[in-house]
């Protein structure tokens, strides 16, 4: 596959894979943020994501914001349900609404910003053009890739 191929690129360094949910590993509905518990399942992306998860030199994250808070408890449930081998620990969630609904892009840059002089090889995947455009505007070491990297 060729996501595989990509990160046998860096087999020689540690690697911390940050993974978006909605449009990467959950099918996305556009404005339907509740309900989450119901969401359809992207299992070719999850199986990837498993093969993945056995790395020796890959840790992998899940990084995910939520419009409100009790979307942190739905995403737990699911990810606990579809994606089981990814630690609890390694599930970040951030919630819009503790943060002054902060828009998406602002909050995952700011997350990620402190991985910038990291000497691991820091990647994310996400789907939203804009979280990219404004991870890479303030994180410039980091390797981008689009929800598109899943498919062959």
């Amino acid at each position: 596959m060729y996501f595989l191929d990509e990160i046998n690129k860096y087999k020689n360094t540690n690697i911390k894979l940050f993974v978006d949910m909605d449009g990467c590993i959950v099918d996305y509905e556009v404005n339907n943020a509740k309900d989450y518990d119901i969401k359809r399942p992207l299992l070719n992306n999850i199986k990837l994501l498993e093969t993945i998860s056995n790395k020796d030199n890959i840790e992998l994250y899940i990084l995910s914001i939520t419009r409100y808070n009790e979307g942190y408890e739905q995403k737990q449930r699911w990810l606990d349900k579809y994606v089981p081998f990814i630690d609890k620990d390694h599930r970040i969630i951030i919630s819009r609404e503790a943060n002054n609904m902060t828009k998406s892009p602002e909050l995952k840059a700011k997350y990620l910003k402190q991985y910038k002089d990291s000497n691991d090889t820091i990647m994310l995947i996400d789907d939203d053009p804009r979280i990219l455009e404004a991870v890479s505007d303030m994180v410039p070491n980091i390797i981008l890739y689009k929800d598109t990297i899943f498919v062959d």
